[in-house]
């Protein structure tokens, strides 16, 4: 990663950034058909969550925003630098912080599912109509019985 990105966190109860996350999520969607969620669903989603972020000359170009318990509600990168170690940095950053991680993700989600897969990420179940649009997801989870802690020190040393 480039040493002009910065990271922070933000905390729960916190604005900071939640604007520039949600432009970016809407990006994301706009582009990829992922990452639907309504304004008020996702601003209070990311109120409530410990939000990593990382920043390059003033723009939110990747964040994670994850619940007490490991659940990642939302990861999103930039799309122009994704491929350059952003998302598994966030992961490894949430990691840091918990046993198990967990997360869904779309089923027709094909970008996503590889990356969480490459990261040692196990589908779980598939839930049919988990989406608001009606999409089926996966439950992800990649913790305790896969060695979260040699699986992100072999994966950040890659």
């Amino acid at each position: 990663m480039s040493v002009n990105i910065d990271s922070c966190v933000v905390t729960p109860g916190s604005d900071d950034y939640v604007d520039e996350a949600w432009q970016l999520k809407e990006e994301i969607n706009e582009r990829e058909g992922v990452l639907k969620q309504r304004h008020n669903f996702f601003s209070d989603a990311y109120r409530r969550s410990t939000v990593h972020c990382y920043v390059r000359e003033g723009e939110l170009i990747g964040f994670a925003a994850v619940r007490r318990d490991g659940y990642i509600l939302f990861l999103a990168v930039s799309p122009e630098l994704r491929g350059e170690g952003i998302g598994k940095q966030l992961v490894a950053r949430v990691a840091e912080d918990h046993d198990t991680i967990t997360c869904h993700a779309r089923t027709s989600n094909e970008n996503a599912l590889q990356f969480y897969e490459h990261l040692g990420f196990e589908i779980k179940r598939r839930i049919d109509d988990y989406y608001e649009d009606g999409g089926d997801a996966y439950y992800l989870k990649l913790g305790s019985d896969v060695g979260i802690t040699d699986k992100i020190s072999e994966l950040m040393r890659r």
